[in-house]
């Protein structure tokens, strides 16, 4: 690792947020629903994620990543599950530990196995033990709140919830939903991208990549196989959508009477300006998802391979600045992918990956912003 990451590895915990899987947008449509079934539970959820934003912005501001452990980190996870028991204090009452058996609880059991399916993805495909490749433990609550509809890493855990049974299941049933939160905290501990406009919607995207892969790799989906879904599999078949978000074809997930219509762009032609949502860091990232999508399938094969590898070589590379932007991003995999393949079809697929988003110009070799 370089000068310029370790500087930013020391900067610590300045640019984390609190990082939930469902946007506020979405929430805030439902929270206006006639139905109080559907409101009451939105409006709870948005404001617990309101004060945990607030929250987040007055202690990370003072926070600075731990020490690296002396012990040489473990090829294996170190996970630990918990039990919130419909309360917020974490992290609850333990339920399960590295190694035990199964709970009869299958949401203990779901993040159990969510999160050594994502802790083997990042160490057979990358060699990185664990969230800050430190063999940090991985720990997780499950049954936070009541009809608490969201899941997120809050610096340190993982935190699901049980959804309200009429718009969302509960949150431990996506592998990719856990994989994309967990992809939060591997960006805390590497390039650290604020979590606002441009940078943070590559914040948003780094988690809906390797999300994607995660699931990828647990069910053995080459490019062509996956659906490219997040959150597949966690709305009620109330709700007329299929998925939180769609890397293949962003804008398409869901288009529900009370959740309204996916807003996500595909392309720069529609990135949305707006001052919600941290600027838009969970709609403006169907930008680079659809991206990387275009990459993967030009590709083929095991996405995890080439293209999640160039896209990871980008992340924990330290040229990629905390403030960095599409472009600043899309030239960065360029010269990764000259880097580790030097002049062939994996430069050619990423060249015009971007440009099939509206990102063009892209120099060829070289790395610098």
């Amino acid at each position: 690792m370089d000068a310029n990451a370790n500087a930013r590895l020391a900067r610590g915990h300045r640019h984390t947020a609190f990082c939930p899987i469902v946007p506020p947008h979405v929430l805030d449509k439902l929270s206006h629903a006639e139905d109080a079934s559907l409101a009451d539970p939105a409006r709870r959820t948005l404001e617990h994620d309101a004060l945990q934003r607030t929250r987040r912005r007055i202690t990370t501001v003072r926070g600075i990543i731990p020490a690296a452990r002396a012990a040489a980190p473990s090829d294996k996870p170190q996970r630990t599950i918990y039990d919130a028991q419909h309360r917020t204090s974490l992290p609850g009452r333990k339920t399960r530990g590295e190694g035990d058996q199964a709970s009869g609880d299958d949401s203990v059991n779901r993040a159990y196995d969510g999160l050594g399916a994502t802790f083997e993805l990042f160490f057979k495909a990358y060699g990185r033990r664990s969230i800050d490749d430190s063999g940090l433990p991985l720990n997780a609550s499950v049954h936070y709140s009541e009809g608490y509809n969201n899941a997120f890493w809050d610096g340190e855990q993982m935190v699901f919830g049980d959804g309200d049974g009429e718009v969302f299941k509960d949150f431990t049933i996506p592998v990719d939903v856990m994989a994309h939160e967990l992809t939060h905290g591997v960006t805390q501990y590497t390039a650290n991208l604020e979590y606002f406009g441009q940078s943070g919607a590559l914040n948003e995207s780094m988690s809906d990549v390797f999300g994607s892969l995660v699931k990828q790799h647990v069910l053995g989906h080459g490019a062509e196989e996956a659906d490219w879904l997040i959150g597949a599999g966690l709305l009620t078949d109330r709700v007329t959508g299929v998925a939180l978000r769609s890397m293949k074809a962003p804008g398409t997930a869901y288009d529900d009477d009370v959740l309204g219509k996916d807003p996500q762009p595909g392309t720069m032609d529609d990135y949305v300006h707006t001052s919600r949502d941290n600027g838009g860091v969970h709609i403006n990232s169907g930008i680079p998802n659809h991206a990387f999508y275009l990459a993967a399938t030009a590709l083929g094969g095991n996405a995890w391979e080439r293209a999640g590898q160039i896209w990871y070589d980008v992340l924990t590379g330290g040229d990629l600045a905390s403030d960095a932007e599409f472009a600043d991003f899309a030239q960065l995999t360029v010269a990764a992918a000259h880097a580790r393949y030097g002049e062939g079809e994996e430069q050619a697929a990423v060249r015009e990956a971007w440009a099939g988003v509206g990102i063009t110009d892209l120099r060829a070799h070289v790395g610098a912003r």
